[in-house]
């Protein structure tokens, strides 16, 4: 698919043809269901346009006959049935033409919305970290119903409307002269030209509404996620205060909107009365002057219902169609969003035989003016575990963002065998290896799912093994519902040690030949934090590990420990040697050790 360039602030001049051009692809895959239902199309204009002409007729023949014979009564009867036939017909395949036409707009709405939601989990991790969920919700939510509505009534309202508009007023021509033509040609190059430049005006008032929902959403959604911090603070009041000023940007918003629909809608009323009394007026003076009987005037008064009721919907549908691409300019401006770490073009899978990992000269900064690593060279051979320690920010996690290439490197390489990560392709390089994050946040699941989110395809005896390896088992058992256990949003109901227990579970379950610790037991108790340690160096035999640290307690055992300071390598490796040092290494942990003393009693 196309990615649409537009931003959030563009304008639409008239139709952004683009749009369509970008849906177009998803509806062409039923080009057999689109001829059919636009088949049902033709038949329902047809079965419209010509329930007036039966009318008329049966008003003639009602006239003509008046005080004849009851025997004369067949001919109004079949006119009377031919005029609900013509009725039911047009309700008919009309309905058919929405049933027809459904299979299509749900199909191409469901393919819109995964490939935006593939999309998304394609864009950079920088692009999340900036990104207002509760506001990209709601910005998705409306642009895929836009997109229904679109697809829905562009094709199968305007253009069939403007093509009734035509017939009826060619018929009205041909029979009645051109006075007729001329009002409705008339009023309807009017009412299309208002109608435009109307609704050209209150874009920027729809546009207006919704932001200020999105960001009362994202407000919302953003206080409810730190609900806990909220209750720590005390301050449901300066939130319920912050919302509130987001919901008065909104009231103000669609005040503004509500009063502009009011100026639309006027003027458009404004103009079907007057077009309604010049055509009855025209009419009933023709019949006055016997010009036309009482069935040729029932026949334009029912053409002219029949043609300024859908004029009307004319206008609604343009409003609306308006409406949506100002909703689904945000979700393709979503689209349009280029991830700014992609896949070289002729990368390759990543293959790794023995998991040797290098960093060479490497140099990053996330914004120009503050420099974080600098000139980091170090080596992880097969199978070693080696430790990278410093005080915080010096850049150690960010070591292992690198590693994944959440970022690409300002310059120097990563290379895994040989390989230099740039060069191979995201998912194959994330396959290889497994991670155990600081902050582990879990999905609104069970336990048992968010366990084996590591690998999905795995079985239960494999997901108990895990949960055994990292001491998870004892705590599942003592739960009521067991693995069934929901966790809630982003694991709330677990503490940080427990969320810890299954980020160790998952990754084990996983199994890659690469593993990356990053503060891995940093929520855990000395207790559990022994236990973990234990399983742990049992899982990494025969895997490189890369182990962020703070607590040096847990990394006295590494083949090698990097002291980072300032985004630079000060110092390395073992423990011992490190310490014997009396550097930057043995100061951390004279300190460390000096916390973990009990005070003395007061």
């Amino acid at each position: 698919m196309r990615h649409l360039e537009t931003s959030p602030q563009a304008e639409f001049k008239g139709f952004n043809w683009q749009i369509l051009l970008t849906i177009w692809p998803y509806l062409a895959a039923y080009k057999g269901r689109i001829a059919l239902a636009i088949g049902c199309l033709l038949a329902a204009k047809g079965a419209n346009v010509y329930g007036p002409f039966i009318l008329k007729d049966l008003v003639d023949t009602l006239d003509v006959q008046r005080g004849s014979d009851a025997q004369l009564i067949a001919l109004p009867l079949a006119l009377v049935l031919a005029f609900g036939l013509a009725k039911f017909s047009n309700v008919l395949f009309s309905e058919l033409r929405d049933t027809i036409f459904g299979r299509v707009t749900e199909r191409a709405m469901r393919r819109i919305g995964l490939r935006v939601f593939q999309h998304l989990h394609q864009l950079d991790l920088d692009f999340h970290l900036n990104r207002r969920t509760g506001g990209l919700s709601r910005d998705i939510e409306r642009g895929t119903t836009g997109i229904s509505f679109l697809m829905r009534f562009f094709v199968f309202n305007i253009f069939p409307t403007l093509v009734e508009i035509l017939m009826i007023a060619g018929l009205l021509l041909v029979n009645y002269g051109i006075g007729f033509s001329l009002i409705i040609i008339a009023a309807v190059s009017l009412y299309i030209v208002y109608t435009i430049v109307a609704t050209e005006w209150r874009t920027q008032f729809v546009r207006e509404a919704n932001q200020a929902d999105s960001a009362s959403t994202t407000r919302a959604v953003d206080s409810l996620l730190n609900y806990e911090t909220v209750k720590y603070f005390n301050n449901e009041d300066y939130e319920a205060q912050r919302y509130d000023n987001a919901l008065a940007e909104w009231e103000s918003a669609r005040r503004k909107n509500r009063l502009s629909l009011f100026t639309l809608n006027g003027g458009q009323a404004l103009i079907i009365a007057v077009a309604q009394t010049l055509m009855i007026g025209l009419a009933a003076q023709q019949v006055t002057e016997g010009k036309m009987s009482l069935g040729d005037f029932t026949l334009v008064n029912a053409f002219m219902m029949q043609l300024f009721l859908p004029l009307n919907f004319l206008g609604f549908v343009y409003r609306e169609i308006k409406s949506s691409m100002t909703n689904i300019e945000q979700m393709f401006a979503l689209l349009g969003q280029q991830a700014q770490v992609q896949d070289a073009e002729q990368a390759t899978e990543l293959v790794v035989s023995q998991g040797h990992i290098r960093f060479q000269d490497v140099y990053f900064s996330y914004n120009p003016d503050r420099p974080i690593l600098q000139g980091i060279s170090f080596e992880i051979q097969p199978g070693e575990k080696v430790a990278v320690v410093g005080a915080s920010g010096a850049g150690k996690s960010t070591l292992v963002k690198l590693l994944f290439r959440f970022y690409d490197l300002t310059s120097g390489s990563i290379s895994i065998d040989g390989q230099d990560i740039s060069q191979v392709s995201q998912q194959s390089l994330r396959q290889a290896i497994g991670i155990v994050p600081q902050d582990t946040v879990l999905f609104n699941d069970s336990l048992y799912e968010n366990i084996r989110y590591g690998l999905p395809r795995a079985s239960h005896e494999q997901i108990e093994q895990a949960c055994q390896l990292a001491h998870l088992a004892p705590f599942i058992a003592s739960l009521p519902q067991g693995y069934d256990t929901q966790v809630g949003e982003r694991g709330l109901k677990l503490s940080g040690g427990e969320k810890q227990r299954v980020a160790i579970a998952r990754t084990l379950l996983k199994n890659p030949p690469i593993m990356a610790f990053d503060e891995a037991t940093s929520s855990l108790d000395s207790h559990s934090e022994q236990a973990i340690l234990k399983a742990l160096q049992a899982a990494a035999q025969g895997h490189s590990s890369l182990v962020i640290a703070h607590r040096l307690s847990t990394i006295v055992d590494a083949d090698r420990i990097i002291v980072l300071e300032q985004g630079k390598i000060v110092e390395q490796g073992q423990h011992q040697q490190l310490l014997k040092l009396q550097g930057h290494y043995a100061a951390l942990w004279a300190v460390q050790q000096r916390e973990n003393s009990p005070e003395p009693s007061l």
